[in-house]
């Protein structure tokens, strides 16, 4: 049996709990991409009804496991950001003082926007608790604010994401020993009437949600989502692969287009804008939205949903609209493989940059040192991605700083395009 994102709903959070939480983090790489550089606009809003993290998800019960608690099944905007803070209030409440105050930040704190990259976390420090220092009715608490945030095929994606760490801390020859911690932080105080941010992440997740309900809005700019290895067998013995909803509304989108749309979509400049850098968010050359027919705009929307609709129905809804309102001076830019066949090959890379989104895609050319038997941890199976809002990044309340080193962005003394971490097809 092969489990999509969808289908992987409760697996993650049993294990998390059972054993004490994903264990170390990160397969690491300090050669791992340090995604720098753009923008981007998007696509038809009727898309939004289609929003998936998997092309082929099935679905299954959502309810988490051990703790009895359910994906968000809201559909607005009030209800996810009142579903989150009592989540987030009902974490608070398990927590000793000395740990509410590792836990919690002014909402405005710069360290909301050097605190998450693509980068191990022992080389970028994040915010907050780890997982790994809390009592099993912690870390359920702490999962259940991602339950209330997000929908149901995003947090399945989730769990697929943090399951692969686990997965390559028992299975690969990896010496690293950071393989599968996780951070959660909050930026101001929980709440339905004011604004405040959720951070969560490790290496291959770094989530960045701001809620603000005296306007009823949600945005996940800036978020990185990544992937090692590209399938596993978890412990149930079930196939799980938590990109193919990503991979297969990609190739759909590169599918649809014409031989001369394709020319132009492959000969552009796939740009990257890391975690922790500024970025001019230039959006280069290759295709753009105006090119595109109208199914054309609502697949590339789909792919973009991704990463843009991971709430309710609702908010999904409200930022695909606005990207789509600016998609005909989006350019979208391709390289690596022109079919779907993770057998041959080294992945693909591709940018969508335009005034109101910006998302890069890249396979990493190398495994980190987290080889197994069989199993692809390289190119197709070692993905870093990052989703930022030009428009809107943090949702205004934080001035991105410039990285430098190991933060995230480009080496010390380096600049927009020199990336911190070993380019494609060099590692």
């Amino acid at each position: 049996m092969q489990l999509t994102t969808s289908d992987t709903a409760t697996a993650p959070v049993r294990r998390l709990l059972r054993r004490g939480a994903i264990q170390a983090a990160s397969v690491l790489m300090i050669g791992g991409l340090v995604l720098t550089g753009c923008s981007v606009s998007s696509t038809d809003a009727s898309a939004t009804e289609t929003t998936s993290q998997s092309a082929t998800t099935s679905t299954t019960d959502s309810t988490s496991s051990d703790s009895g608690t359910s994906t968000s099944d809201a559909t607005t905007a009030a209800s996810t950001i009142s579903d989150t803070t009592t989540a987030a209030e009902a974490f608070i409440a398990t927590l000793s003082d000395e740990q509410i105050e590792t836990l919690t930040y002014d909402y405005d704190d710069e360290t909301k926007s050097t605190s998450w990259s693509n980068f191990p976390v022992t080389f970028v420090e994040r915010a907050g608790l780890n997982l790994a220092d809390l009592t099993d009715e912690q870390k359920a608490a702490a999962l259940e604010v991602l339950q209330g945030l997000l929908s149901e095929e995003a947090y399945a994606t989730v769990e697929g994401i943090m399951e692969g760490d686990e997965y390559l801390l028992e299975n690969s020859n990896t010496t690293e020993d950071s393989l599968g911690q996780y951070y959660i932080a909050f930026f101001g105080g929980p709440s339905d009437t004011n604004a405040w941010s959720i951070q969560f992440g490790g290496h291959h997740l770094g989530i960045n949600a701001d809620l603000n309900g005296a306007e009823n809005t949600i945005t996940f700019a800036p978020t990185h989502l990544g992937v090692q290895p590209a399938v596993y067998t978890n412990e149930d013995g079930d196939e799980v692969q938590p990109f193919d909803g990503i991979y297969t509304d990609a190739f759909a989108f590169f599918d649809s287009l014409t031989e001369d749309q394709q020319a132009t979509l492959t000969s552009g400049d796939v740009s990257m804008c890391a975690p922790g850098d500024t970025c001019d968010f230039s959006t280069g050359s290759g295709l753009t939205g105006a090119e595109l027919t109208d199914e054309q705009k609502e697949l590339l929307l789909k792919l973009i949903a991704n990463w843009a609709g991971m709430a309710d129905e609702e908010t999904n809804a409200t930022e695909l609209a606005g990207i789509e309102a600016t998609l005909d001076d989006t350019v979208i830019a391709w390289s690596g493989e022109t079919t779907y066949d993770m057998s041959s090959g080294d992945g693909i890379n591709f940018s969508i940059s335009g005034p109101n989104v910006y998302i890069a895609f890249q396979a990493q050319q190398g495994s980190a040192g987290a080889d197994v038997d069989g199993v692809t941890t390289s190119g197709w199976g070692h993905v870093h991605t990052v989703y930022r809002d030009p428009s809107n990044d943090y949702a205004g309340s934080v001035t991105q700083q410039e990285g430098s080193g190991m933060a995230g962005g480009p080496g010390e003394g380096g600049a927009p395009g020199d990336l911190g971490g070993t380019p494609p097809g060099e590692q």
